[in-house]
C-alpha cells in the first residue's frame, strides 16, 4: 500500500492505494500532519511507503518523524517523469503541476492534454500528443479573488464562494458573486477554446478543490476529478519504480 500526501498552499489532502485502487481519501489542516497521518498508518498498517508533493510550507522532518514506519519519498525536479519538459525555466515549475503533467501523460496517452487545476490558485497544464510538456498559465482562483476584492478596496466586503442568481448583480454582494463565479468560468472556458482552435484530439482534465463546484458551469465538455493529483502522485510514483 501507498500514502500520498499532497501538501497545497491552504489544506493538505492524502489518499492510500493499493495498487492503482484508492481505498480512502483524507483532507486536513496543515498543524492536524503529524496526528492525522498517524491515524492512517494506524489504520492502514500495510502501507510501506510515503510519497509527498509539497508546494506549501510544512518542513520535511514532518514526514521524516514516519521513516520507522515506512519508506519517504519526495517528488523532486530531479525525479523521472514521462515527458520532455520544454518550460522555459523547468527549475521554476512546481512539483504540483509536473505530477499533474505525468499523470495526464499516464492516463490519457497519445493525446494533446489540458489540465486545469482549480484551487487557491488556477493553473493550466498542457501537454501534447507527443508527450512534450509545453506550459500553461496560472491566475488567482475563486477564494484569492474573493479575497482581493476586499483586501484592495476600501468598501467592498469580504464574501465566500456562493452561486450567483444572474450574471446580472442587483446589489453589491451578488455584483461581487457574479463578477468572480462568472468571470472565474468564462476565463476557463476561453482559454480551453483557445487550446481547442489550435489542437485536435483533445482532451481537458479539471481538479482542484473547486472542480465539482465548477464543473456543471463550464460549456466545454470535460474530465472532472478533484482527486486527481493524488491519483497522479500514485501513477508517477509506480512510474519511478519502473524506470528507475
Amino acid at each position: 500500500m501507498v500514502l500520498t500526501v499532497d501538501v497545497g498552499n491552504t489544506r493538505i489532502k492524502a489518499a492510500v492505494f493499493e495498487g492503482s485502487t484508492a481505498l480512502e481519501n483524507f483532507i486536513f489542516e496543515k498543524n492536524e500532519l503529524a496526528e492525522e497521518i498517524k491515524k492512517i498508518l494506524e489504520k492502514f498498517q500495510n502501507c510501506s511507503d510515503l510519497v509527498v508533493s509539497s508546494v506549501g510550507n510544512v518542513e520535511k522532518q514532518s514526514f521524516l518523524n514516519f521513516e520507522n514506519r515506512l519508506n519517504v519519498h519526495f517528488f523532486t525536479h530531479e525525479d523521472i517523469f514521462p515527458f520532455n519538459n520544454k518550460y522555459a525555466t523547468p527549475k521554476t515549475l512546481g512539483i504540483d503541476r509536473m505530477i499533474l503533467a505525468a499523470g495526464a501523460a499516464l492516463q490519457f496517452p497519445k493525446q494533446n492534454r489540458l489540465v486545469v487545476d482549480a484551487g487557491t490558485c488556477i493553473t493550466y497544464d498542457f501537454i501534447d500528443e507527443n508527450d512534450n510538456y509545453l506550459g500553461g498559465a496560472i491566475s488567482p482562483g475563486l477564494r484569492l479573488r474573493y479575497e482581493a476584492l476586499h483586501n484592495f478596496t476600501a468598501r467592498l466586503p469580504l464574501l465566500t464562494l456562493e452561486n450567483p442568481d444572474s450574471y446580472i448583480g442587483n446589489s453589491t454582494a451578488q455584483a461581487i458573486h457574479s463578477g468572480v463565479v462568472n468571470g472565474f468560468v468564462y476565463e476557463i472556458d476561453g482559454f480551453i477554446d483557445e487550446y481547442r482552435a489550435n489542437f485536435s484530439n483533445f482532451i481537458i482534465i479539471l481538479t482542484g478543490g473547486d472542480a465539482d463546484f465548477l464543473a456543471k458551469r463550464l460549456k466545454n465538455t470535460i474530465f472532472a476529478n478533484s482527486n486527481f493529483l493524488l491519483e497522479s502522485l500514485n501513477q508517477t510514483f509506480q512510474y519511478k519504480i519502473n524506470n528507475d
